[in-house]
C-alpha cells in the first residue's frame, strides 16, 4: 500500500443511519467481508447524491458480490436521516450512512480537509481481513463510477482467489490474467 495511506483498517465506533434506524457501525462489523468505505464532502450537495446514487442502483451487484458499502461523511447520523427522508435519490440507499462528525474516521483513512471540516472524495476497498487493496481518491468536482468499482473489487477478489496471477488494465471478469513469471519480462 502507499506510504501515504494506513493498510489496515483503523478502529473506530460511529452512529449512521441504516434502514430507517439509527445505527452503530464498528471496524468489526466491516471484519470478515469485503467492504467499501465511501468518502464524501457533504450531505444536501451537487455530486455526492449522484454517486451515492449510483452506488444504490447497484447495490445489489456489490451485494452479489458480498460486499457492504459504507457511505461516510462528517454530517451527523441526524443530517443523514433529513436528507434521507427528503431526497428521492438518497432515499434509495440501503447502506448505512456513517456519521463523522469529529473526522476522527475521516482522518483514520488520511481523507480529512482539517481546514474545511470535510472529507476528500475518497473510496477505499478492504478485503476481509481489513486490509486496504484499493485506494481511490479524486477532486472534490469529479464524481466517481460504481460500475468501475465494481471491475476493480471483481479483480481485486479474482487475485485474492488466485495468488500468483495478476489482472492487466481494463480487465474484466473471465478475461485473462497474467501470472508475472521471468519469462514475461519483456515480453508484454
Amino acid at each position: 500500500m502507499s506510504r501515504y495511506i494506513e493498510s489496515d483498517l483503523k478502529p473506530f465506533s460511529a452512529h449512521a443511519y441504516h434502514n430507517g434506524e439509527f445505527v452503530k457501525v464498528t471496524d468489526e462489523d466491516a471484519k470478515g467481508k469485503w467492504a467499501v468505505f465511501f468518502f464524501y464532502p457533504a450531505d444536501f450537495t451537487f455530486v455526492c447524491p449522484t454517486e451515492l446514487g449510483d452506488l444504490a442502483d447497484n447495490y445489489a451487484e456489490f451485494q452479489k458480490l458480498g460486499v457492504e458499502i459504507y457511505s461516510v461523511s462528517t454530517d451527523t447520523h441526524f443530517t443523514h436521516k433529513a436528507w434521507h427522508d427528503s431526497s428521492e435519490t438518497i432515499g434509495k440507499l440501503q447502506f448505512p450512512m456513517i456519521a463523522d462528525p469529529t473526522g476522527q474516521i475521516s482522518r483514520n483513512f488520511n481523507v480529512l480537509i482539517e481546514e474545511e471540516g470535510i472529507a476528500d472524495r475518497g473510496t477505499f476497498v478492504v478485503d476481509p481481513q481489513g486490509k486496504i487493496q484499493i485506494v481511490e481518491i479524486t477532486a472534490g468536482g469529479i464524481g466517481r463510477d460504481a460500475s468501475e468499482l465494481l471491475r476493480k473489487i471483481k479483480a481485486a477478489q479474482y487475485i485474492a482467489a488466485h495468488p500468483g496471477e495478476v489482472c492487466p488494465a481494463k480487465w474484466k471478469e473471465g478475461e485473462e490474467t497474467l501470472a508475472p513469471s521471468l519469462d514475461l519480462v519483456g515480453k508484454i
